[in-house]
């Protein structure tokens, strides 16, 4: 059996852990992420049978190469179980294509993740005989994923911190109306704050020697690694329709990633390095165009995030931002030669909507209208898959004035949008955050 895959910390001052650690810990001790000694590559065979294979097959091929210690039996389960929905790739025009990522329970891409995790952590505390706090920091889509995902597991509370008023009604009541092991958090504050509250906590000596502490935002390792799964399978759908349509390449491949915390991005880094054949990723951005701008000079200069209609990328701090320099070895160089960052505004955000309706009847979503944006403003001459982050119902009080139209709301989203919402609100304040977390575990 190969040697155990290990993991550092980006501040390289904690000790190396497995795959276990990494996705119960969430954070490292000093603070860092968590990143892989190297990426194992995957067998040129796997890439090259990849049309024939179903999600849940690339999914397990992938898993083992970083989960050696759950039975192939049990890890196939927890695959089955986690991806028990569609994920089709859809064509725009010539060269533009939507992977709709948004088929799961929640219907957002953050689904993946989510149930990914709670079955992976579901296993190993049921293995242990341990219970768990969930602190995740959401700016919309994160926090109704991780409250289904995780709901109803009784070794689990999930505190979620969400900006008040800053996310949309649905996203709200998503997160919102379940009770049980969901505790909802609601700041006075943006999702930086949210952010920097749910780190401070997973970092707080005190309260971890009195609970066991995790995260199920893209900070922790274990929710990236099911969201590099579908960039193998969109590049799977993709060369089944290239070669019907003899098509000169079939590797040369673009991916417009709608871009807020970077996990996403990070995820479609992971796949190449493993080897998926990707010649460059558009990194699309709303106003908040930290990332781009580096990319551009070199300089990184994080800000107060910006709101705007796409209010799921409003973050002024990107997390994973440090994992991408640490894949890159600090050389903005290469990685701008992997990446192309590019900022859409709130109207040419409308204007996509608009247009991709009125010439094909597709919806978009405000975050995957970025994309579209993004990939078009490009001008690139390869095919571009753009991941499609959202359902446009999520967003209907900005999409359905652009388009003139009522969006129907699918049966999941009219039966949460009846139930009474429930949050604590609470002070941008770390106090107030440790307090409440206390008190729940003591009930």
């Amino acid at each position: 059996m190969a040697a155990q895959l290990k993991f550092y910390s980006t501040n390289k001052k904690s000790p190396r852990a497995d795959f276990k650690q990494v996705l119960m810990q969430g954070l490292a001790s000093d603070g860092g992420l968590f990143v892989p000694e190297f990426f194992p590559k995957l067998e040129k065979g796997f890439l090259a049978n990849i049309r024939e294979k179903e999600f849940w097959e690339i999914a397990l091929e992938i898993s083992q190469k970083f989960i050696q210690d759950i039975p192939p039996k049990e890890l196939k389960k927890i695959i089955k179980d986690s991806f028990n929905f569609e994920v089709p790739l859809k064509q725009l025009d010539n060269n533009l294509y939507i992977l709709e990522l948004f088929h799961g329970p929640t219907l957002a891409f953050k689904d993946f993740g989510a149930r990914f995790m709670s079955r992976l952590m579901n296993y190993y505390l049921r293995r242990e005989k341990e219970k768990l706090n969930i602190i995740v920091a959401t700016s919309g889509d994160t926090g109704s994923a991780v409250a289904q995902g995780f709901y109803g597991l009784s070794n689990i509370k999930v505190f979620i911190l969400y900006p008040s008023k800053r996310i949309t009604p649905l996203q709200e009541k998503q997160m919102t109306t379940l009770g049980k092991n969901i505790i909802a958090l609601e700041v006075k504050g943006n999702f930086d704050d949210c952010q920097k509250l749910a780190k401070q906590i997973l970092t707080d000596g005190e309260l971890k020697k009195k609970i066991n502490l995790s995260s199920a935002n893209s900070i922790n390792f274990g929710r990236l690694l099911p969201q590099s799964f579908y960039y193998f399978y969109g590049f799977a759908q993709y060369g089944g329709h290239c070669k019907t349509l003899k098509l000169r390449s079939c590797d040369d491949l673009i991916f417009a990633v709608p871009s807020g915390n970077f996990g996403n991005l990070t995820a479609g880094l992971m796949a190449k390095r493993m080897g998926l054949p990707v010649r460059q990723f558009i990194a699309a951005t709303n106003a908040n165009d930290i990332v781009p701008r580096y990319l551009k000079t070199g300089k990184f200069v994080s800000r107060v995030s910006r709101k705007t209609i796409s209010n799921a990328m409003d973050v002024g701090n990107p997390s994973n931002f440090v994992r991408m320099l640490e894949m890159y070895s600090h050389d903005y160089k290469k990685m701008a030669k992997d990446i192309i960052g590019v900022s859409i505004g709130d109207q040419q955000t409308r204007e996509t909507i608009k247009n991709v309706y009125r010439k094909i009847g597709y919806i978009l979503d405000p975050h995957t209208a970025v994309g579209v944006a993004a990939a078009q403003k490009s001008n690139v001459s390869q095919p571009i898959i753009v991941l499609s982050t959202a359902h446009p119902a999520k967003f209907k009080e900005i999409v359905e004035p652009v388009i003139g139209k009522k969006i129907l709301l699918p049966d999941q989203l009219k039966a949460v949008m009846n139930k009474k919402k429930r949050s604590i609100i609470i002070k941008n304040d770390l106090a107030s955050v440790r307090k409440i977390i206390l008190e729940k575990n003591s009930a």
